[in-house]
């Protein structure tokens, strides 16, 4: 795929301080103000994830065509698209994309599916929990790729919620723009 594609890939991910995404095939913390942000920015469109990700959801969203990521080839769950490779998941999105009518496919995790397409990575969507919890899932680093901040919201901690955290917008810079 070319930066001159029709399709965006926006990643959605929350990380620690110390760059931990997960911890046991789970989160590290609880975060239930996120889930809105999540869902809104996921919700009608192709979203690709490893299948250790979508194992620990435990099922295909609603509102959403999950394509995972997954070597095992007996994977089979009702409504839930699988891939082989980076580029089947990528060319499902688009197929998927299209039909949905819809210019963004969505990348959900985990961290080798992260680090495996930060290369054709559009748009992070990034929730930075304040905390350093204990992890064995990171996000790669992306600082030095290009991205510039376009949106920053802050959020204290609610009821529901482990931490404060921060909901960060990072565009990928195109020809110095």
């Amino acid at each position: 795929m070319s930066r001159s594609r029709q399709f965006h890939l926006t990643f959605v991910v929350a990380m620690a301080e110390n760059r931990v995404i997960g911890r046991d095939n789970g989160l590290a913390w609880h975060l239930g103000s996120d889930l809105k942000r999540f869902k809104a920015a996921t919700l009608g469109k192709p979203m690709i994830m490893g299948r250790k990700t979508f194992l620990s959801i435990g099922k295909p969203l609603p509102g959403r065509e999950t394509i995972v990521l997954t070597r095992d080839k007996t994977f089979s769950v009702e409504g839930v698209h699988s891939a082989a490779s980076l580029d089947e998941a990528l060319a499902q999105g688009e197929t998927l994309a299209s039909t949905l009518g819809v210019d963004e496919i969505t990348v959900a995790g985990g961290g080798d599916v992260y680090q495996q397409l930060l290369d054709k990575c559009d748009r992070i969507i990034m929730t930075y929990v304040h905390a350093a919890p204990e992890g064995d899932a990171f996000f790669p680093a992306f600082e030095h790729l290009g991205f510039r901040e376009t949106a920053r919201e802050d959020h204290p901690a609610g009821p529901r919620d482990d931490h404060a955290f921060t909901i960060v917008t990072y565009e990928r810079q195109v020809d110095g723009t």
